[in-house]
C-alpha cells in the first residue's frame, strides 16, 4: 500500500510542482503586493516598495470609480448569467428532444461562437451595433423603431455586451445541460406519462430536480466566469460611454498596467476573489437548502 502511495505521489508530482510554481507562488506574491505600494519603481529594486499596510483596502471604499466598476459588474453578472442559464437549458432541450433532426448540426453550430476567437467575435458585433449601418438597428428602422446607438448610449451600452456576451457563451453550457439531460432516466418520464403527467408537470417534477446538481455547477462556472468580466468592454467600448461598462476586472488591470499601481491593483483581485468566494458559497447554500 504504502509503495502504491509513492507511486502516486511520484506521477502527480510534476503536475504538483506546476501547480505550485505558476499558481500558489504568484497568488502568495500577489496577496503580499496588496499591502504594499509596489509601483513601476519597484520593478526594477524590490526595495523601493513600502508596507502599506490595510491602505490599499481601505481607499478602495473612498474610490467612487472603484464602486462604479463593482456595480456595473454585478449588474452584467446579475442579468446576463440567468440569462444565459435559461438559453443554454432552452437550447439544450429543445436538442435533446427525439422530434429535432440533425442535432449534431444545430449542436455544432451553437458551440462554434464558443471556440471562436473574441476579438473577431467583437468585430462583427461592433457591426451589428452600429448606429447607422449596423444590422440590428436596420431591423429596428423595419418595423418603426429609431436607431439606437448601442455602444454610445450609457443605458445601452451594458445590455448590448450582455446580449453579445450571451450569444457567444451559451453553448458551453448547452453542452453540460445535454449531458445532464441524457443522464436522467428515460423510465421516470414513462412512469409519469402513464400517470397523466403533462409536459410542464414532467420538466418541473423530474427533470429539473434531476438536473440540480448540473445546474449548481452551470450557475457557479457561470458566475465566475461572468465575474472576469473584461475582454468584451475592453474591446468593445473600453469601458465606456461614461465609465458605463467599466467592470472590476478593467479597472484593476487599468491600475496595475497603465498607471502601474500594483499594490492598489492586487487589492483590487482580492476583493474580487472575496466576492466570487461569497457568490459561490451562497449558491451551494441555496442548492443545498433546497434538496433539504
Amino acid at each position: 500500500m504504502q509503495n502504491k502511495t509513492i507511486s502516486a505521489y511520484f506521477f502527480l508530482a510534476p503536475a504538483l510542482m506546476a501547480i505550485f510554481v505558476f499558481f500558489f507562488i504568484p497568488v502568495i506574491a500577489a496577496f503580499i503586493i496588496s499591502f504594499t505600494d509596489f509601483d513601476i519603481y519597484s520593478l526594477s529594486n524590490y526595495g523601493n516598495a513600502r508596507f502599506v499596510g490595510f491602505d490599499n483596502y481601505l481607499r478602495l471604499f473612498y474610490d467612487p470609480l472603484f464602486w462604479t466598476a463593482l456595480q456595473n459588474t454585478f449588474y452584467f453578472v446579475i442579468v446576463s448569467a440567468p440569462l444565459s442559464i435559461m438559453v443554454s437549458l432552452t437550447a439544450a432541450i429543445m436538442l435533446n428532444s427525439k422530434l429535432v433532426k440533425f442535432k449534431s448540426l444545430f449542436r455544432l453550430n451553437f458551440f462554434i461562437p464558443v471556440i471562436t476567437t473574441l476579438i473577431a467575435v467583437a468585430i462583427v458585433w461592433r457591426f451589428i451595433y452600429h448606429p447607422k449601418f449596423g444590422f440590428l438597428n436596420y431591423t429596428l428602422e423595419l418595423v418603426g423603431i429609431e436607431s439606437i446607438d448601442w455602444l454610445g448610449d450609457p443605458n445601452f451600452s451594458m445590455p448590448a455586451i450582455i446580449i453579445m456576451s450571451v450569444w457567444k457563451n451559451f453553448g458551453y453550457n448547452m453542452i453540460i445541460f445535454i449531458a445532464g439531460l441524457q443522464n436522467i432516466p428515460e423510465y421516470l418520464y414513462e412512469a409519469a406519462e402513464i400517470e397523466g403527467a403533462t409536459g410542464f408537470q414532467k420538466f418541473k417534477f423530474i427533470t429539473i430536480p434531476m438536473l440540480a446538481p448540473t445546474t449548481l455547477f452551470v450557475g457557479i462556472i457561470t458566475m465566475i466566469g461572468y465575474f472576469q468580466l473584461f475582454a468584451e468592454p475592453y474591446i468593445m467600448t473600453q469601458g465606456g460611454p461614461l465609465n458605463s461598462t467599466l467592470s472590476i476586472v478593467q479597472y484593476m488591470y487599468q491600475e496595475g498596467f497603465r498607471w502601474w499601481n500594483m499594490g492598489y491593483s492586487a487589492a483590487i483581485a482580492f476583493v474580487l476573489f472575496a466576492v466570487i468566494m461569497i457568490g459561490t458559497i451562497i449558491q451551494m447554500k441555496i442548492q443545498k437548502n433546497a434538496n433539504v
